[in-house]
């Protein structure tokens, strides 16, 4: 009794801290986006005339995002009923998000006034017991262009 007592709790500890923990990335991501809005993003590979003449430079973000262990348990609990896993959904787009921010910080500091061929990679980094996804990685990146004046 005393053992479920223990996992009951620090279930609900592990998903209290790991809310609080995803609510605050949430909202961080959401004042580093609102920040870097004017940075212009597009997934089209020529760069129009009116970006010409530039610069260009390859630039990149790179997030890795574990898994907390109630995700875990939720995902195990989906598993078994079927249907949508939620946990890994707001995973992900965090991941995403974050990389995308990382990928505009980078193209701001060089000067750039937008980024084209932007594309974005996902994987999974590590693996648990069963072949249990652990941890998500995502990978922005494209072409900085940075205005040449002259």
């Amino acid at each position: 009794m005393l053992a479920l007592g223990i996992t009951l709790a620090l279930l609900v500890i592990g998903y209290l801290f790991g809310r609080h923990a995803e609510q605050s990335h949430f909202e961080r991501l959401r004042e580093a986006e609102a920040q870097l809005q004017s940075l212009l993003m597009f997934s089209e590979k020529r760069i129009p005339p009116q970006f010409q003449p530039c610069e260009v430079k390859l630039v990149g973000g790179n997030t890795v995002i574990a898994v907390d262990y109630f995700k875990v348990m939720a995902a195990a609990l989906r598993n078994f009923f079927g249907g949508r896993v939620a946990a890994y959904e707001s995973l992900v787009e965090r991941a995403r998000r974050e990389s995308i921010v990382r990928m505009k910080r980078e193209a701001q500091a060089l000067g750039a006034s937008a980024v084209f061929n932007v594309r974005i990679e996902t994987s999974s980094i590590s693996k648990g017991a069963k072949e249990q996804q652990v941890s998500v990685e995502v990978y922005a990146y494209g072409t900085a262009v940075i205005p040449r004046h002259g």
